[in-house]
């Protein structure tokens, strides 16, 4: 059999496709029932990182590449703070359509998904360095187009539920190409629950795809007794549903609740 040589920088992009390796996944077909219950079709996967174990329901949907929406703010802050276009969390930008005089800085932007803040920083830092970026980790397609106000909302770069789980585990871990220091600041603005039982981080984004429906994502992760899950979900509907983005929530704790976390037992 004739071998085919891969280059190097193909290769990589190959590993870091599928460094979650779905074809060991353990297919779990009972979570439909969350998303039908919704009236939505979806995909669900977690990584146990403690025994590498991966469980995903509707793997034709875990495996295609759609527009990151918001989630992409997560690279968009860490680009922002390595450059300098971003020099402190306590920075203010002024954004011509805030109605807040004093600016915003990134942990309020990050938190409240405003748009036009991103937009800001993704022009400030540029289109070359953007790309060097987006190419330096493999993120998705790759594709920044011309838009670089919107290339993240407007369905040019685009990236699957398997490849999302994968950048998590790396900023989790401080593999990505960005000092330490700045992916710390980034986890700590992912975190939106705290406790004595638990802590959950995670984003959220929303839009629509090029087939006109309305898709919405929660990507992050779950700690608990010092064991860490990653996880991603990813909905679809042709109708749009109210309050989108609680429609994904929802869904997510649910799962989660399903698998029996947020109890301080895992």
């Amino acid at each position: 059999m004739k071998k085919i040589a891969i280059p190097f920088v193909q290769l990589f992009s190959l590993l870091f496709l599928f460094s979650c390796s779905v074809n060991k996944a353990k297919i779990d077909n009972d979570l439909k029932e969350y998303f039908s219950a919704n009236k939505v079709e979806g995909t669900f996967s977690m990584l146990n990182n403690a025994d590498g174990e991966i469980t995903v329901y509707n793997m034709s949907m875990d495996t295609v590449r759609v527009s990151p929406f918001s989630t992409f703010n997560i690279l968009n802050a860490l680009i922002a703070l390595e450059n300098g276009v971003v020099t402190d969390l306590d920075m203010n930008l002024k954004i011509s359509d805030s109605s807040n005089e004093k600016g915003m800085n990134i942990t309020q932007a990050f938190k409240s998904d405003f748009t036009p803040f991103f937009q800001k920083i993704s022009k400030q830092t540029g289109k070359a360095a953007m790309q060097k970026w987006v190419d330096s980790i493999s993120y998705g397609n790759k594709n920044i187009a011309d838009s670089l106000h919107s290339f993240w909302v407007d369905n040019k770069i685009k990236i699957s539920p398997d490849e999302q789980l994968g950048f998590l585990k790396r900023l989790y871990f401080d593999q990505l190409p960005f000092r330490k220091s700045v992916q710390l600041q980034v986890r700590d603005m992912m975190v939106q629950e705290d406790n004595s039982a638990y802590k959950w981080s995670y984003v959220m984004g929303n839009g629509k795809d090029e087939n006109d429906q309305f898709v919405s994502w929660l990507i992050g992760w779950v700690e608990e007794n010092r064991h860490v899950y990653f996880f991603t979900t990813l909905i679809k509907s042709t109708e749009k549903k109210q309050q989108q983005d609680q429609v994904v929530l929802k869904i997510s704790k649910d799962i989660l609740t399903h698998y029996d976390f947020f109890k301080g037992k895992k």
